[in-house]
């Protein structure tokens, strides 16, 4: 069915409100590298891998003069031969105007978990000059974390789809942190330092994150040589790809963690060992750091910029974090600031034009530490205008409003939304609505930027969408409104069931309005079974059943379209998940009571019939498969002892995260596989466990019950087994029976 646009675009003309952006001189050095004709041609090229020959309707051309305030800006109008000619500031400006067109005229859409590009034929109409702008110079996109929990095993074609996603959105401020321990590895060989000491220095492939961060060392290692080889050759060409486009990629900088050998090597170096991190001890944690203010620090440092500026070339942004999650070793605000002049002069020694992006992460995360004199200190150590802060977690904790907007700093208000790239329906969405606003209006606001941080990527889509495109807006939306317009453009159809259930999704799961909540899914389904599981959600759940119901009973004549057979996979197993819930209360309750034929019939139902069905959901469609995250981390592998490395790795993150579940769950995922043989796994154990228990008249223990569960996890890591990585049976039999079965008893649960 073919459908008119029924929105009128109130994106997006901004020419005032600049007095924020034009006070930042010190950043108007920060263009596009590549010429004009250099970007018209990346879009070109994205249009065709996109559209194929339909492609051919689209006239591009970039004309950096269209701008002349370093806001990007992209005008639309309609040709002869029903053409569309577009011409835009920056590549990013024209591939986002573009998308706009695409979305609000054709009703089309691009996602992580499908596209739908039902194009009409011809191409519809404009009238008059469709002129898309932005009133933000950076739009950021990705976190430090984000290339360990998402980006970490991918090949260059699916890097190349997302920096295509990345143009279409408009994001012209990306990380590109891929390959930088081939650079490290040749300075600290330089300096004298042995293999041996690098190899315990780096952990495996599915840590580095944290690694970069100074919390972890060795820990899944060593890194093979070949993957450097590999990761150096990604980076030249996701480099080159985000420059045509006419992004500025974030290159990383020295923040002083050091491997031990160092040490070795200067003994009277001002080295600090640190405390353990996390739930590690210091055989993987208690990183070394090197004193700022220490003249081997600058002499490091430089190196390492000297050789990446040399080798990635620069656009002048570089990202360290001295502190993440670590507590300096003194509170004087002298200090404080000697550290970050410190860390900026090293930068600038090697890039006079140097702009140091900081993750404003630690300002949040250690509020105790980190009062106002600490942290203006901080951010006055570097010259105003010459930091930009990463207001990381705004949407939920906003750092600018406690701290005069960073004490003069420019800024980005960014939304964190995802921790540990956990599955499950999440979203603040009237935040995010009105978050960015706020902080424009905020009193002296130097917000520069709107950006995504999340920690990992490929879920919730919808959530990227909306925040994506308020940085081409003047003024929050109607989210009834958008949220109708997206359910039509991302199934390609007016079905009223649609538009309803979407409306409900973004009334209650997709809006939690909890101060200060984490999105980390805290369901019991995905942490170790106890007795004392957190299971309170922040919605209303039969919103959630309703808006599953009027997808299922719509499902039929859609289940061809990729996009709508995720939604329906997706918002099913969150309903599974909320049923667990059901189950486990009363799996709890019954043992406490002593009721053991209660503990029996719940316990059953959980693990010998919703928790396969889950399974057999998550199996059936291509996003959700443990065997598709194992397959891509053997395939990077040279041999087989790389290949087992690499597969502990993928493993070891999504479960015990550490040797000991020292991070247990955190980056929990439910995927198929992964539900039949970890989680699965350990519910029986515990309920086993539980009905043993009751039989012999014995407390429940939960050290023991750790003990035990843990082999059950350990033994998942290890197991060799092969999971499939193409989808199995069919979806929509699957959701029938599922919603044939347990549909009536999550009404019935709600009385």
């Amino acid at each position: 069915m073919r459908f008119k646009c029924i929105y009128s675009i109130a994106l997006l003309v901004v020419v005032s409100n600049l007095s924020a952006h034009c006070e930042f001189q010190t950043l108007a050095h920060l263009k596009p590298q590549a010429n004009d004709k250099t970007q018209g041609r990346a879009v070109v090229e994205l249009l065709r891998r996109l559209l194929g020959n339909r492609s051919r309707e689209f006239i591009v051309s970039v004309n950096r003069t269209l701008s002349n305030d370093n806001l990007e800006v992209c005008e639309l109008r309609s040709a002869k031969n029903n053409k569309i000619i577009a011409t835009g500031s920056t590549g990013v400006a024209v591939a986002s105007g573009i998308y706009n067109y695409l979305k609000y005229f054709c009703n089309c859409h691009v996602s992580w978990s499908g596209n739908q590009l039902n194009i009409p034929r011809p191409l519809p109409q404009l009238t008059g000059v469709l002129r898309i702008s932005t009133q933000h110079i950076f739009r950021y996109y990705q976190n430090v974390c984000t290339q360990s929990y998402s980006t970490l095993w991918w090949d260059w074609p699916r890097w190349q789809r997302e920096i295509d996603w990345m143009a279409l959105n408009g994001i012209n401020l990306p990380l590109a942190f891929t390959g930088q321990e081939a650079l490290w590895q040749e300075v600290y060989l330089s300096l004298g330092l042995n293999q041996t000491e690098i190899d315990h220095f780096f952990t495996g492939p599915a840590f580095l994150a944290w690694n970069r961060m100074g919390n972890l060392f060795q820990w899944g290692g060593p890194l093979p040589q070949s993957w450097h080889v590999k990761q150096l050759y990604l980076q030249f060409k996701i480099l080159d790809r985000m420059r045509s486009f006419g992004m500025l990629p974030v290159l990383p900088a020295f923040s002083g963690i050091v491997p031990q050998g160092i040490v070795r090597l200067f003994p009277k170096a001002n080295v600090t060992k640190l405390a353990p991190w996390s739930h590690f001890n210091c055989s993987y944690s208690c990183a070394y750091t090197l004193d700022p203010r220490d003249p081997l620090f600058h002499s490091i440092g430089s190196l390492f910029l000297s050789q990446l500026v040399k080798q990635f070339g620069t656009d002048h942004i570089y990202n360290t974090d001295t502190f993440n999650e670590m507590t300096p070793t003194s509170s004087d605000p002298t200090y404080l600031s000697s550290v970050s002049r410190a860390v900026f002069d090293t930068m600038t020694s090697v890039d006079p034009r140097a702009i140091w992006l900081m993750q404003g992460w630690l300002f949040v995360f250690d509020t105790a530490f980190w009062k106002p004199a600490q942290i203006q200190a901080l951010l006055h150590g570097v010259p105003i205008g010459r930091m930009i802060v990463l207001d990381l977690f705004a949407e939920s904790t906003p750092a600018f409003s406690l701290t005069k907007s960073f004490y003069g700093q420019p800024f980005i208000w960014c939304m964190l939304h995802n921790f540990g790239g956990n599955s499950g329906l999440f979203g603040t969405v009237e935040s995010i609505n009105s978050g960015p606003f706020d902080a424009l209006a905020f009193p002296n606001s130097t917000l520069v930027g709107l950006g995504l941080a999340p920690e990992g990527i490929e879920q919730n889509p919808v959530v990227y969408e909306l925040m994506s495109e308020l940085a081409w807006r003047k003024e929050p939306v109607n989210l009834a409104k958008w949220v109708s317009l997206y359910a039509v453009r991302r199934y390609g159809s007016t079905h009223e069931n649609l538009t309803a259930a979407w409306r409900l999704l973004f009334g209650s799961v997709y809006n939690c309005t909890v101060p200060h909540y984490k999105n980390h899914n805290k369901s019991p389904l995905v942490h170790r079974p106890s007795l004392h599981k957190t299971t309170e959600v922040w919605y209303q759940r039969a919103n959630l059943y309703e808006a599953w119901r009027l997808l299922y009973q719509a499902a039929w004549p859609l289940m061809a379209q990729e996009t709508f057979r995720y939604d329906l996979v997706d918002v099913t197993r969150e309903v599974l998940q909320l049923l667990t819930t059901d189950y486990y209360h009363e799996i709890r309750d019954a043992f406490q009571a002593q009721k053991l034929p209660e503990l029996l019939t719940a316990g059953g139902v959980l693990v010998y019939d919703l928790l396969p069905e889950l399974e057999r959901l998550l199996s059936s469609d291509g996003h959700f498969l443990l065997g598709t995250w194992l397959e891509q981390a053997r395939s990077l592998a040279l041999d087989e002892a790389e290949a087992r490395l690499y597969d502990m790795n993928a493993r070891n993150q999504i479960t015990l995260w550490g040797p000991e579940g020292n991070i247990l769950d955190y980056a929990s995922k439910e995927w198929g596989g992964l539900m039949e043989d970890y989680y699965s796994q350990r519910w029986s154990l515990f309920v086993n466990t539980l009905v043993e228990c009751l039989e012999r008249g014995r407390p429940f223990r939960q050290d023991a019950f750790n003990q035990a569960v843990f082999q059950v996890e350990k033994g998942f890591v290890f197991n060799k087994r092969k999971y499939p990585s193409k989808p199995q049976g069919d979806t929509y039999d699957i959701v029938s029976r599922i919603f044939l079965k347990y549909y009536p008893q999550a009404l019935e649960r709600l009385k």
